[in-house]
């Protein structure tokens, strides 16, 4: 019988109704990518870039979550089309690409994404879970039906050509990070600097022009709550990593006196 793939991050956003809420997944493990994408949240990324994550871990996290009501996007490690035609092969359906400040750079990933003649991706759909091996019917004619492409605006650069970037035929939505668009602008590690807010809001209002739907990383909730306020149409707001992180120092703080975790930290 032939197989169908799930509708894409592009369809399913489309359809909604309302803002997506998403989280990373940084850890490398497919157990906690099971456990995040049953929270109830709408979407998942599984990040490559800032994390150990490789090519089988990433199949690994895919196959766990695809029994979840959750879309799972893929944060490829560059604008890199082996990385991209690998990543897309082992199963991934939804990208983000990383540090795209311009439309050359922005044709570029989807050319990595879509077959010739409209782009560059080897054909390998026979040896690949992208077409479950060969058993989707119709997979190399419809690949860009399946996949949806998210470019990341995470510069200053990337800032003033927002509108030309959201233009070009094949980018599906704009994902900004306002950490390394921070950095860009001289407000290393200031993400919530007012004139980083502008900018993400610059972003924002290019991006609706051209029609496409835009989104935003934003882990402090009253960040997140301002962009949702100020027409984001997806945001990711937490990372399993971060999570585990702060709800263990949580349990430090409340179970152990100060004096002995001072002097625990010291051996």
């Amino acid at each position: 019988m032939p197989l169908r793939l799930a509708p894409s991050f592009r369809e399913q956003l489309a359809g909604s109704g309302h803002p997506f809420v998403g989280m990373w997944v940084c850890s490398g493990s497919p157990l906690l990518a099971e456990v995040a994408a049953g929270s109830g949240l709408d979407w998942l990324l599984i990040d490559m870039e800032h994390s150990a994550n490789t090519l089988e871990s990433v199949q690994l996290q895919l196959q766990a979550v695809a029994a979840y009501p959750i879309v799972p996007l893929v944060r490829v490690p560059s604008n890199d089309a082996v990385a991209i035609k690998q990543i897309l092969d082992l199963g991934a359906q939804n990208l983000i690409v990383p540090m795209v400040s311009s439309a050359d750079e922005a044709g570029t990933a989807v050319a990595a994404t879509r077959y010739p003649p409209e782009g560059v991706r080897g054909v390998g759909s026979a040896l690949a879970r992208s077409a479950r091996w060969n058993r989707v019917d119709g997979y190399l004619q419809d690949a860009a039906q399946y996949t949806s492409l998210t470019v990341q605006i995470e510069t200053a650069a990337g800032v003033d050509a927002a509108a030309e970037i959201a233009a070009v035929h094949g980018v599906d939505a704009v994902f900004v990070g306002p950490s390394d668009l921070a950095a860009s602008m001289g407000l290393l590690g200031k993400q919530t600097h007012p004139d980083v807010i502008a900018a993400v809001e610059r972003v924002f209002a290019a991006v609706k022009a051209a029609g496409k739907p835009v989104g935003v990383n934003a882990f402090d909730p009253a960040a997140a709550d301002a962009y949702l306020e100020a027409g984001a149409d997806f945001v990711a707001v937490g990372a399993d990593v971060a999570l585990l992180a702060r709800a263990s120092e949580a349990l430090a703080t409340r179970f152990i006196p100060a004096s002995d975790g001072a002097d625990r930290g010291s051996y």
